[in-house]
């Protein structure tokens, strides 16, 4: 990461469980794409279980299913996202946009107060008293 680098991870809950955040958006991208789960998995380099699971997350948490599945050997096997799920995507990848340009305006701040390297860890812990 270079200096004084930002990094934002912007999650949205549902309960406990997230129901999307960066590597959610990557693979309804990586599905709208691939035009399948496991096409999507290979290019991300994710298991086909894990794809699933994530895929099963979102579709239990959004008031609708963001990506709908075909099974057989017909034309329209595969996976597509809904159109909400195409929302979904958008809209947090416009959350994302907006968020690092917020915090752009006070990265300069942070970085004038940030070493150039972080200081070696000296194996215990000094407590002040």
């Amino acid at each position: 990461m270079p200096e004084g680098s930002l990094k934002l991870k912007a999650q949205i809950m549902c309960g406990g469980e997230t129901a999307m955040g960066p590597g959610k958006a990557d693979l309804l991208g990586a599905i709208d794409r691939e035009g399948s789960i496991s096409a999507a998995g290979r290019a991300l380099g994710m298991s086909y279980r894990r794809c699933w699971q994530l895929v099963d997350t979102m579709n239990r948490c959004w008031a609708e299913r963001v990506v709908e599945t075909a099974i057989g050997g017909g034309r329209e096997r595969g996976a597509r996202l809904t159109p909400l799920g195409q929302q979904l995507l958008t809209a947090y990848r416009g959350l994302e946009a907006t968020l690092a340009s917020a915090a752009e305006r006070d990265l300069g701040w942070f970085t004038t107060a940030l070493r150039a390297e972080s200081i070696p860890a000296s194996g215990h812990r000094v407590l002040n008293k």
